[in-house]
Formats: C-alpha cells, structure tokens, sequence
C-alpha cells in the first residue's frame, strides 16, 4: 500500500505540474469535488475538477513562461498557505502575488482560497 502524503507534499507535486504547465499532472491532485474560491467575496471561481481544468488548460497553453515562486510557506493541519510571486501568467511578465490556502484531505486537494492584493 503506498504511503499517503503529506498536504505540503501534495501541494508542492501540483506546484511542480503547474510549473511544468503539465496538465494532467497538475489536476491528479484535485479531488472530483474541488473548489476555488476567492476570499474577499466569497465568489466560487470554479466548482469542480472540469472546471478547474479549463481555467487551467487555457492558461497553460497562453503562458508559456509561466512560473510561481513560494515566497512563503506556512503549514497547518492540512492546510497549506502559500504567498506565491507568479510570473508569465496568461502571457503577462508583471509578476502576480496572490496568497492560497489549499485544504487537502486523502492526498487530494479539495478546496483552494485565493487572496489577492
């Protein structure tokens, strides 16, 4: 039986993906279920896995120097909160600073919130 994960190490395996724009690697660690949700109004983002993997599909394939950088880490539990400097998104060089708190349960990511400036 294969050794379960850690939430950091969940996290880090999609940011790996991520950066690698490897799609199918990157939505291995979402849960059917999984969420995005944006903090300062609670709006849903996306609501489940097929949606996810639109948004993301559709980013990798116009960035192509896409890459995020963890500026800090902090873990709780099984809550992974990341400060990430994301350059190259949808074509862009202005670097984005987002903040995400990933909740991962049975080594699968099931809910992301997403805090801008």
């Amino acid at each position: 039986m294969a050794q379960q994960l850690s939430p950091e190490q969940v996290v880090q395996n999609n940011l790996d993906f991520y950066n690698k724009r490897h799609i199918d690697g990157f939505m291995s660690f979402f849960r059917d279920d999984v969420t995005i949700v944006n903090f300062s109004d609670s709006k849903i983002i996306a609501k489940d896995s097929k949606e996810v993997r639109k948004i993301y599909d559709d980013m990798f394939k116009i960035s192509p120097n896409l890459h995020s950088t963890i500026v800090k880490r902090i873990v709780l539990g099984n809550k992974v909160i990341d400060h990430e400097s994301i350059i190259g998104r949808n074509g862009s060089m202005e670097i984005l600073e987002l903040v995400l708190i990933y909740e991962v349960a049975d080594d699968k990511i099931f809910k992301i919130t997403v805090l801008r400036k």
